[in-house]
């Protein structure tokens, strides 16, 4: 989200009305930079900061502000996703051990080799997550 524009507007330009509560939990989430966080952390550091709202609302806003552009989401497992605040097109590290999603530097990462893609179809993004766990 660019930085010269209130949450509030940067909600409305988005197709989003801002609700106290989106623009509560959009503050929550881009005020910080980039950021990686699933559902559940959200609403705690909701909670946190005397925010009412349910777990529930936590999950509609998220996808909201998802299919308004504003987050990517990054599933993990079938039940596990993470919403990323930087939507360019980026991969990831996963931290088995730690439950915990970072990004690969730019650069870090070069795909080759792709198939060739189906007529009437084009490349929307690749996503690639590189999960580590503990050497034991």
């Amino acid at each position: 989200m660019q930085t010269s524009l209130s949450i509030a507007e940067k909600l409305r330009i988005s197709g989003l009305r801002p609700t106290r509560q989106r623009v509560a939990l959009a503050k929550l989430l881009f005020s910080e930079g980039d950021r990686h966080i699933c559902a559940e952390s959200l609403h705690a550091d909701a909670l946190a900061q005397k925010v009412p709202v349910s777990l529930a609302t936590v999950y509609n806003t998220l996808n909201q502000f998802k299919f308004a552009g504003l987050l990517r989401e990054v599933a993990i497992e079938g039940d596990r996703s993470y919403y990323d605040t930087n939507t360019s097109n980026h991969f990831h590290f996963y931290n088995e051990d730690e439950g915990r999603l970072t990004d690969i530097a730019p650069g870090d990462l070069v795909i080759s080799g792709l198939p060739k893609v189906p007529a009437g179809k084009t490349i929307d993004r690749i996503d690639v997550i590189v999960r580590l766990k503990k050497i034991l």
